[in-house]
C-alpha cells in the first residue's frame, strides 16, 4: 500500500498497522488458528474504537496472521479466566460483534473464516477472499451457539433460505459458492486477501467521506424498519450529507470532475 506504516500492539495477539489512512487489525495468534478467547476479544474491541475516534483513519481491514482468518472463540478458554465473556449486554464473545462503527471495514480472509471467525467476517462491511478459503457455521458440530450475530446478519446477507441451509447444517462453503451467494464480495489468488483488501480501503478513503458513510449508516440502519420510517432515515443521513458540501461536489461533477470512474471528487 504505501512505504510509510505504524504498527500498534495493543496485546499479544492483537496487532495493528497503520498505513495513510487504512488501518489494518490483525488477529495474531496463528498456532491456535487465530481462535479469539477473552483477552483476545477485549484487543479486538479496543482496536476498533481505537480506529473509529481517529479522524486521520477512513477505512479499516481485519486479517488474521498466518494463513487463517479465525477459526472462532477458542473453546479451549472455556471454563477458564482467559474464556470468553458472554453478557447480554456490552461487547459481544467475539470482541467487536456489537459495535457499530461510524466507518467501514473489510474482512481479508485467507483460510479458515469459521463459526465465530464467520461471525467477525459478516460483521465487516465488505470482504475479500482468497480463492481457498472456507466459511462454515463450524460450532454446529460442538453444540455452540451463534452469539456474536450470525444469526442476525448471515439471513440479511445470503437470504434466509440460503442462511437456514448454512446454520442447520454446519457445512463448509468454499469461496466460489461465497461468492455466488454474496457472502464474498471479491475473490483473489491465495495469499492475496489482505493487500486486495488494503487496496480497496484506500480506494474507499479517496472517496468524499461523509456521503459514503451516511449511505453507510442508512443503510445499515434501516433493517428494523418500515419503509416509511427507512425513508425517513435515509433523508436525515442525505441531508447531513448535503450538508456537509454534497452540493458542491454535484457542481464540481458539472465542471467535468469525477467523472470516467475517477473517486477524486473530495
Amino acid at each position: 500500500m504505501t512505504d510509510t506504516m505504524a504498527v500498534m500492539t495493543s496485546s499479544p495477539t492483537v496487532r495493528t498497522e497503520i498505513a495513510g489512512p487504512v488501518t489494518t487489525v490483525v488477529i495474531d495468534r496463528p498456532d491456535a488458528r487465530n481462535a479469539v478467547d477473552g483477552p483476545t476479544a477485549a484487543a479486538l474491541r479496543a482496536a476498533f474504537e481505537a480506529f473509529d475516534a481517529d479522524d486521520s483513519q477512513a477505512v479499516a481491514v481485519l486479517t488474521g496472521a498466518g494463513g487463517t482468518f479465525c477459526a472462532g472463540a477458542d473453546l479451549k478458554a472455556v471454563g477458564t479466566p482467559s474464556g470468553n465473556q458472554v453478557t447480554p449486554e456490552g461487547p459481544g464473545p467475539m470482541g467487536p460483534s456489537r459495535m457499530r462503527l461510524g466507518k467501514p471495514v473489510i474482512a481479508a480472509v485467507e483460510g479458515y473464516a469459521v463459526a465465530g471467525g464467520l461471525e467477525l467476517a459478516i460483521w465487516c462491511d465488505l470482504r475479500v477472499v482468497a480463492s481457498d478459503a472456507t466459511f462454515g457455521v463450524y460450532c454446529r458440530r460442538w453444540g455452540v451457539p451463534l452469539i456474536d450475530g450470525g444469526t442476525v446478519r448471515l439471513p440479511r446477507l445470503v437470504g434466509a433460505g440460503r442462511a437456514m441451509d448454512l446454520i442447520l447444517t454446519g457445512r463448509s462453503v468454499d469461496a466460489d459458492e461465497a461468492l455466488r451467494i454474496g457472502l464474498a464480495d471479491r475473490v483473489v489468488e491465495p495469499g492475496a486477501a489482505r493487500a486486495e483488501a488494503e487496496a480497496l480501503a484506500l480506494s474507499l478513503s479517496a472517496l468524499p467521506q461523509a456521503c459514503l458513510r451516511n449511505d453507510r449508516l442508512a443503510a445499515l440502519e434501516q433493517w428494523s424498519l418500515e419503509e416509511a420510517a427507512a425513508l425517513q432515515v435515509e433523508y436525515a443521513h442525505g441531508l447531513r450529507s448535503l450538508e456537509a458540501g454534497a452540493l458542491d461536489g454535484a457542481a464540481r461533477f458539472a465542471s467535468g470532475a469525477g467523472r470516467h470512474g475517477s473517486p477524486n471528487v473530495s
